[in-house]
């Protein structure tokens, strides 16, 4: 019996091996960028300790696939309820609480920080999906009423860690957490004239908001956004303007990217300064090494990753497992949409990392944790094989 059941568990090697992929391509490119970091930076070996955390990750995928996904539903809102007492524990700045650059986003641990946001983004996927079955199942065949009733719960769930995220504040991570419930809303069911509905209401508020913002720019500052929030999107919108404060990272990175043209500089020949070289803005470090050409191939291995975590979740024949799925591709695609496009001046920056790329520690087990939840889903599906008998 225990073999049989040992029999069927099976891996996505494919995953796996762009996972190894990535490892290589994050060493090589947080190696190189090294050498620019604060000269009490320099004697860290940041790459070293980077495979030691895919090292941790690997260990954390295991342990993930030990557990069957399904106890991660029974279990879904005691995860949701740790989560949200970590969050709380930073607004009330509790002792071991830590304030980096005016947010306080960090619990002070022997090893280092821990960023309890970035665990809590995987136990909002898991209470989430959990969320939209056990609406799915109550309501197989939903009127508009019932649509909105399950996009009440989904609010409801969403709005008290991203209020507490708000209030770190992490204007970054808040992001990911709409991303994450927007991709899930997408496939939950709910008819599309309500979802184009929501599209259209986030654009009026937005056109709104710039209104205010001209028309009546006290107001803004004092009840809207504040000025340290205000000052991204003046770096984003006119960097040489601001080239000497909001500006000079976007500035720094388009000059890093721009260097490297076609085939880049070549490996470990980097000239221009980037600050967080070897976290927020690894892209450039990539881009000017290996040009466009290596720039794409990093891009493409992000394709193939998403792809393939697409197939295992139209594979499931489990909908808590497909949930789980497509909660974890739109934390991943939009963190590596949002990173690419702030280095090269398309999104405002907000200081997410690239996915397995750049370098951090809760980050990066984070995101292997999400992997090991959809290698763990692939694991347990089941193919079925029907035939005729003559």
């Amino acid at each position: 019996m225990e073999q049989d059941r040992l029999s069927q568990f099976k891996l996505d090697y494919n995953l796996l091996f762009i996972l190894f992929l990535m490892a290589i391509v994050s060493a090589i490119a947080i190696h190189s960028a090294e050498a620019t970091l604060p000269e009490k930076l320099q004697n860290v070996n940041f790459a070293y300790k980077q495979l030691q955390w895919y090292g941790i990750g690997a260990v954390v995928i295991a342990l993930t696939m030990i557990i069957d996904y399904d106890r991660f539903f029974q279990i879904a809102w005691y995860l949701y309820g740790f989560g949200m007492l970590l969050l709380l524990g930073l607004a009330l700045h509790v002792p071991g609480a830590v304030t980096l650059k005016g947010a306080t986003c960090w619990y002070a641990l022997p090893g280092g920080n821990f960023q309890p946001s970035e665990l809590m983004k995987i136990f909002m996927i898991i209470v989430l999906s959990r969320i939209i079955v056990n609406h799915r199942e109550k309501y197989p065949e939903p009127t508009i009423k019932d649509d909105f009733r399950l996009l009440g719960k989904i609010a409801l769930t969403l709005f008290p860690p991203l209020i507490l995220l708000m209030k770190q504040p992490d204007l970054g991570m808040s992001m990911v957490f709409v991303a994450v419930t927007g991709s899930l809303v997408i496939v939950s069911g709910i008819r599309w004239r309500i979802i184009f509905g929501i599209i259209f209401s986030g654009i009026t508020a937005a056109a709104i908001l710039v209104f205010i913002f001209f028309q009546f720019p006290d107001f803004f500052h004092k009840y809207i956004l504040e000025d340290y929030q205000l000052n991204r999107f003046y770096g984003w919108l006119a960097p040489y303007e601001y080239s000497n404060e909001q500006g000079f990272q976007l500035i720094r990175s388009l000059l890093a990217i721009g260097s490297g043209e076609l085939y880049g500089k070549g490996w470990g020949k980097v000239d221009v300064y980037l600050p967080e070289a070897h976290t927020d803005f690894i892209f450039g470090i990539i881009a000017e090494q290996f040009g466009f050409i290596g720039a794409s191939v990093v891009i493409s291995l992000f394709f193939l990753l998403v792809y393939r975590m697409v197939h295992i979740a139209l594979e499931s024949n489990d909908l808590y497992g497909s949930y789980l799925c497509a909660g974890v591709i739109g934390m991943i695609t939009f963190q590596v949409f949002q990173n690419v496009g702030m280095t090269i001046g398309l999104l405002p920056i907000t200081g997410l990392p690239l996915p397995f790329i750049s370098y951090g520690g809760s980050s990066l087990a984070t995101y292997m944790l999400a992997i090991g939840l959809v290698l763990n889903v692939h694991s347990r599906t089941k193919k079925f094989m029907f035939s005729t008998e003559e």
